[in-house]
């Protein structure tokens, strides 16, 4: 196989730790599975001359608000509707949930509380405490992906972010295929991955942050590995 391309979803800015992550976080997963893996930066104003079919995978990158939410969660609908393998960390938890909301269960009115404050369905809103360069136990569900990808039951990861889903939506947004993955100790949903589908999974949580101390995230290697299978 050629080399690997994965769409980094997201307005770079290198004053951002998780965009300085993300680049050795792939290097990481590419010398753990032997394949040249290039990430290529996709800035959301102007997906719309993107051919998303040349790519091996999307990474709905941190970094939100982006410059054209429209733009961001078109990448995540195509990824869903086509089977092409998706991770979402942080802002790409929050919309990947948002484009759940508006495109599978058809609430047209769905919003995210930081860009539409007073919207009556927010189903991003604030955290009730922000987490903000913060470090986080996390339980894995036994027979989700993410546990799969991480072998352990739970894992220590860390944060920088002050919305996440608002708990009275979690239940419908989560009944049918998307389904939780992670929670924290209180039982708040810090992911969500979607069933049927090769290989979509939401983190609110920076998994790449680990790659800052030389450290391979377990999920990025899982989704490096998705998108090889994908591209065979």
């Amino acid at each position: 196989m050629k080399q690997l391309r994965i769409g980094l979803v997201g307005d770079r800015d290198d004053s951002i730790t998780a965009h300085r992550a993300i680049p050795r976080a792939l290097e990481l997963a590419a010398q753990a599975s032997g394949r040249a893996v290039q990430g290529i930066w996709l800035a959301t104003d102007g997906l719309g001359e993107i051919r998303f079919d040349d790519f091996h995978g999307l990474w709905c990158v941190p970094g939100s608000p982006y410059r054209d939410t429209e733009g961001a969660l078109g990448a995540i609908t195509h990824a869903r509707r086509t089977a092409l393998p998706f991770l979402g960390t942080c802002g790409g938890f929050q919309h990947a949930l948002l484009e759940y909301a508006r495109n599978v269960l058809g609430w047209a009115d769905a919003e995210h509380a930081e860009t539409a404050p007073g919207a009556q369905r927010a189903v991003i809103s604030p955290l009730p405490c922000a987490l903000r360069e913060t470090l986080e136990r996390i339980q894995l569900l036994a027979d989700s992906r993410l546990a799969a990808a991480y072998g352990t039951p739970e894992a220590f990861e860390g944060y920088h972010c002050g919305y996440g889903l608002n708990p009275t939506f979690r239940e419908a947004l989560t009944e049918g295929p998307l389904r939780v993955a992670a929670t924290d100790a209180a039982g708040a949903v810090r992911a969500v991955e979607l069933e049927g589908h090769p290989f979509f999974v939401a983190t609110l949580f920076q998994p790449e942050r680990a790659a800052l101390i030389g450290r391979l995230p377990p999920l990025v290697a899982a989704f490096v590995n998705a998108c090889q299978e994908h591209g065979q």
